[in-house]
Formats: structure tokens, sequence, C-alpha cells
């Protein structure tokens, strides 16, 4: 599924700053696994694993393509790192694709 020129630009921009939100986001969980009141080893390990499973998350890394835009933004949705409103500068086409995938 191919998109335009003008959403294939406007996704470039906008991804760095969804993804850095997101990895906010996850430091902030990690904070809060890392002071919680478990063992010290016990946190390590469940941080490490976090980390391996986080890392390859859409909100971390993200094969670009522009052929794969609209699968990468259904991915993005998924898992929680933008919602359907964070789509609204983008055409309507753009859009009623990705609401019709997610409704599949």
């Amino acid at each position: 599924m191919d998109i335009s020129k003008t959403d294939w630009k406007l996704f470039k921009e906008k991804l760095p700053g969804w993804q850095e939100a997101y990895m906010e986001r996850l430091n902030n969980e990690y904070v809060a696994l890392l002071t919680s009141n478990e063992k010290a080893s016990d946190k390590f390990w469940a941080l490490d694993e976090r980390i391996k499973q986080d890392r390859r998350r859409p909100g971390v890394i993200l094969e670009m393509s522009k052929s794969n835009a609209v699968w990468n933004i259904l991915k993005l949705i998924h898992d929680g790192v933008i919602t359907i409103d964070n789509l609204c500068d983008f055409s309507s086409e753009l859009k009623d694709s990705v609401s019709f995938l997610l409704d599949r």
C-alpha cells in the first residue's frame, strides 16, 4: 500500500517526535521499575528483559520505506506509540486507509 509524497514527507517529519515521546514513556517505566521495592537483582534482570523487548518495538526502531508507511503507522497505533488522532495532519486518503485496516 503506497502513500502520497506529501504524507510520506509528513510521516518522516513526525516519526522522530513520536518515537522520542514513546522512549520518554519507556524511560519513566524503567525508573518506576528500578525504584520499586524488589530485590536489586530482580530489578536488574527485569529491566534487562524489558529493554531487550522494547528495543524491537516500532516506537524505538522502524524500518523506513514509503511502501511500508501505512503498515508502520498501524504498528505504531497497535503498540500505543500514537493514536489515530496523531494523523490529523495527514490526507483523508491515508486516514481512511488506516481506519479501514484498523477495523478489519
